[in-house]
């Protein structure tokens, strides 16, 4: 018989995320953050001066940090224990506001009340039971506040493998939900209308879906590091949502 992946699980595989890890994507990410989703999702978001705002699955906080700069009264939640313990460490240091909270997506506490915009970005494909997760991110807005989320596009996640290796993008298994293995912990595959369905019967209306495809230009000054970065420029590796609580 084979054993369902749990919640739990996937905490304790995130937590084994070294320092050195987090240390990298300072301030604003990794490149594939600062160059096709944290745009996106601040567009999206629009002006958060004095708005409260939840980000739901912070790692370690740097789109919290981000938020906190731009006004935003920010409620961070993070359940593993490493990367919690650097946002903390991070605000310590910075007084930015933010409130650090340690609990699972799909398990929220009383959070202090409703928020007008909750951000969940690269977060629910790293959970196995995720519907929970999400109906706890709708469930946390005040009526007509937006969810914004992103997940690695269903069909195009293992977009710079492929294409490293054929020079054009492969794919042999869409509509099933499966793991995909990574360095620290999976992600779990979901076709992209497990996502819509699922807010369209949490009573959400979608305002808009983007798919960023990165810049030639940053795309032509990363080759030399990044082999087949160029494929970012033709197909999208992300998924981006945001819509409204009815």
């Amino acid at each position: 018989m084979t054993t369902q992946p749990t919640n739990e699980a996937a905490i304790q595989q995130w937590n084994t995320l070294p320092r050195e890890a987090m240390e990298a994507m300072e301030p604003d990410g990794d490149f594939a953050k600062r160059h096709l989703i944290n745009p996106v999702l601040l567009r999206m978001l629009g002006d958060v001066r004095g708005r409260r705002v939840l980000d739901a699955g912070c790692g370690h906080g740097y789109f919290s940090r981000m938020l906190a700069a731009r006004g935003a009264h920010v409620t961070a939640v993070e359940p593993t224990d490493g990367m919690l313990a650097y946002a903390r460490q991070k605000e310590d240091a910075l007084g930015q506001g933010i409130q650090y909270v340690q609990a699972d997506l799909a398990r929220l506490p009383d959070l202090g009340g409703e928020f007008d915009a909750v951000v969940c970005s690269m977060v629910l494909p790293a959970v196995p039971d995720w519907k929970p997760a999400m109906r706890a991110c709708v469930q946390a807005l005040r009526r007509g506040g937006l969810f914004v989320f992103s997940v690695n596009h269903p069909a195009f996640e293992q977009l710079l493998t492929t294409w490293r290796t054929h020079g054009a993008y492969r794919l042999s298994r869409y509509l099933e939900e499966y793991e995909i293995p990574q360095t620290y912990a999976p992600d779990f595959h979901r076709p992209i209308s497990a996502y819509l369905n699922e807010l369209s019967a949490l009573g959400c209306r979608l305002r808009e879906c983007a798919e960023p495809g990165l810049d030639p230009g940053i795309a032509q000054e990363a080759q030399h590091t990044t082999p087949g970065i160029e494929s970012y420029v033709h197909l999208p590796n992300f998924l981006i949502v945001a819509a409204e609580r009815g």
